[in-house]
Parts: C-alpha cells; sequence; structure tokens
C-alpha cells in the first residue's frame, strides 16, 4: 500500500528512524517526512531524479512549524514539486546553510562515517533546529552532557536484547570532533572565554584516549579464523591479514581489488579520504578469490543473503568463534586491527608508513604504540600472514 502522508495521524504513527518515509508524488519526483526523537513536529525532505546527473537530488525542507499540522503536507508538497522542477529544468539550487543541522548535511555528503554519527547524536536532538547566527558556547556544553549521558550499545544478551554501558569519554571525544570540524568549515571561532566562543563547548574530554591493550598473537588469530562459521571465515581472516577498520573492510567492493597489481583501493572509511595499498602475498591471494566472478560493485566479502557484513552481523557470529577458540572475551573485530598494527610497529615499519596502510595519522600510531620497542625492519606488508 502507498504511504501517504497528508493525513496527521498517519505521520505520527510512523516509526522513528534516520531516513525519510518517502512518499512518491510522481516520476521522479518524492516527498519525504522523518518524525523527530525528541517530540517535535518532524522534518520534511524532498527527493528529484537528476537525469543528466543520473542521480536524485535531495533537498531539506524543514519542519514547517508555523504551520497546523493539516496544512504541512501541502506546504511541503508544493516545495517538493517546486525542487523538482528546479531539479528537471537542469537549475542548480546551492544549498542554504541555516542551522546546525544544514551544516552536518553539507559536511557530511562526501563523508560516510560522518552521516551516520550525525544521525545517532544530533539530528534528532535539539540542537539541530539551532540557527547557526544564534549559536552559543552554553548550546554545545549542553548538547555534550547530553551526548555524555546517553548509554553505549555494548552486545546483545542471550536473548538477543541490546547491553547498554557508559559511554566512554574517548568515544565522546570522537563524536565532538565530527561535529566541530562540520561546523568548523560554516563558523569562525567565537572570541576566547565568551559565550560566542562555540568551539569551547566542544573541547575533548583530556586523557580520554586510553590505550588498546588486548592483543592476539597469530596462533591465537589462526584459531579465531578456524572457529569461525564458514560465512563469516573469509571477512574475519582478512580482518587478521589486514590492519583495516571492520567497517572498512566491510564495504569494499570486487571492483576494488586489483588483482594484476595486487593493489586494494580503500574509499569508504573514518577519513574520508581514499587510498590504495599494495597487498601481501597471502592477502592478494584470499582477496582474488573473493572477487573472482564478481561483478565490480558487488560486495568483496558477501554473506550468505548477497548482502555485506555490517557491525549488526558480524558481532554474533565473531562472538561464537571467540568463545569456541577460548580466547579473551573482551575480543572484539576492532581487536583484529589492533593486534595486526601491534605487530607491524613491533616488526619495525616505520610509523608514517603503517599510518598510510591503516588510514589513520602517524600522530595516533605513535600514541597508542610508540611504547613497543623495535627487533627488526621488514620491508611492506610482507609480515602479515597466518
Amino acid at each position: 500500500m502507498a504511504l501517504d502522508l497528508s493525513k496527521v495521524g498517519a505521520r505520527e504513527q510512523l516509526p522513528v528512524k534516520r531516513e525519510p518515509h518517502w512518499q512518491r508524488l510522481r516520476a521522479g519526483c518524492f516527498l519525504g517526512f522523518r518524525r523527530s526523537k525528541c517530540g517535535g513536529k518532524g522534518t520534511w525532505t524532498a527527493r528529484a531524479y537528476d537525469e543528466d546527473a543520473g542521480k536524485y537530488r535531495v533537498k531539506s525542507l524543514g519542519d514547517f512549524g508555523s504551520l497546523p499540522g493539516n496544512e504541512m503536507f501541502g506546504a511541503a508538497k508544493r516545495a517538493a514539486e517546486a525542487h523538482a522542477e528546479m531539479v528537471e529544468s537542469g537549475g542548480i539550487e546551492q544549498t542554504k546553510v541555516e542551522t546546525v543541522a544544514d551544516a552536518c548535511r553539507e559536511y557530511a555528503k562526501t563523508r560516510p562515517e560522518a552521516e551516520q554519527r550525525f544521525g545517532r547524536y544530533v539530528y534528532n536532538d535539539p540542537i539541530a533546529r539551532l540557527k547557526l547566527a544564534k549559536l552559543r558556547r552554553r548550546h554545545l556544553c549542553e548538547w555534550r552532557e547530553r551526548l555524555k549521558a546517553r548509554p553505549s550499545a555494548a552486545s546483545r544478551g542471550q536473548d538477543g536484547a541490546l547491553l547498554y554501558r557508559d559511554r566512554a569519554l574517548s568515544t565522546v571525544n570522537r563524536d565532538m570532533a565530527v561535529l566541530r570540524a562540520a561546523l568548523a568549515k560554516v563558523l569562525t571561532a567565537g572570541a576566547p572565554n565568551s559565550e560566542a566562543a562555540w568551539q569551547e563547548g566542544l573541547k575533548p574530554f583530556p586523557n580520554a584516549n586510553g590505550r588498546r591493550t588486548l592483543y592476539l598473537d597469530r596462533d591465537q588469530r589462526r584459531k579465531l579464523v578456524e572457529c569461525c562459521a564458514p560465512e563469516a571465515a573469509p571477512f574475519v581472516r582478512a580482518l587478521c591479514l589486514l590492519p583495516l577498520r571492520p567497517g572498512a573492510m566491510a564495504a569494499l567492493t570486487a571492483g576494488d581489488f586489483d588483482g594484476r597489481t595486487a593493489e586494494l583501493s580503500i574509499g569508504k572509511d573514518k577519513t574520508g579520504k581514499p587510498r590504495r595499498i599494495k597487498l601481501p602475498t597471502e592477502a592478494a591471494r584470499l582477496l582474488a578469490e573473493k572477487s573472482m566472478d564478481k561483478h565490480p560493485n558487488a560486495p568483496l566479502f558477501m554473506r550468505a543473503n548477497g548482502k555485506a557484513w555490517n557491525k549488526d552481523s558480524w558481532k554474533s557470529p565473531i562472538a561464537s568463534a571467540i568463545a569456541a577458540a577460548g580466547l579473551p572475551k573482551g575480543a572484539t573485530a576492532y581487536t583484529l586491527r589492533h593486534s595486526t598494527i601491534t605487530d607491524l610497529v613491533s616488526a619495525g615499519l616505520p610509523l608514517l608508513t603503517i599510518a598510510q596502510i591503516s588510514g589513520t595519522s602517524a600522530e595516533m600510531i605513535e600514541r597508542h604504540y610508540g611504547h613497543l620497542s623495535s627487533d627488526a625492519a621488514l620491508s611492506a606488508l610482507g609480515s602479515l600472514t597466518l
């Protein structure tokens, strides 16, 4: 049954989610509505297909909060149709950056991970609707406290229910850093020690970046792969061979691997900047096997249902394999990245090279791994085997 956003009661029954609920107005023209998690009136979005560019153009329409509920749809529909006419006529409509949410969406256009963080902590928060011209230090201090008080999902219990823990200050710092970067693109820093100094409301908590200490040696990682279900084993083995973030590994497509040169292009990652690395023999052999006869856009590491892995799908099989292998309970998919980076640092590979391969900064490598001693210098990634 087609969605009808014209009825106030129907909109109020829609589930809260990050993506809008879309109603098709006509071919290539859609109107979207996103309910507010905080009990607000919700926001409207327009989507129109641009034939020249071969993609949809999306525009935020706001909440039409000054109108009665039964008039919002009509106003939003007219705005969506006007947006479609502009796109279809070849016009280029400059996005107005007026609110915190606007600044975040503009920043996240080329940064998928930033969009995910904003979807969780900004768009459904009161700060999202705040005009940039009225943004003050106290607003961001209050947002930071709300973020700090928000529990973090740690794992799932045996009944499948989510288990929560207090949010780590290092996690709060990472979430704040993304918002700070988005606002810095459109705002100049305010005078220090004044309410105009919005940037001071996003100062990181000191001494929050604790060192990751859980390390799995090669024998433990080999046993982990052996205990994995056949569906997850190739993905986990790749995490043991390359120091990539699990999300970046899951986002790889068959076309990202060049079998002729044994090189891998990594696009979707925390940094948002693509990079290309040379693979060691064992890793190149694995990726060549997984990319064989696949469409370039197909997931390189594909699940049985044909979809790519994500944090919700890899948690359970990795946790089961960790238990079966008798490994420390605190081990996760991210532990494999830490363990591989540890091996490279201990082997004497230059920190800058490790940083480039793993998609982080030499400063972060030095901060977290600089205490390790270097016994021998090995070239490139040849030391990465199981």
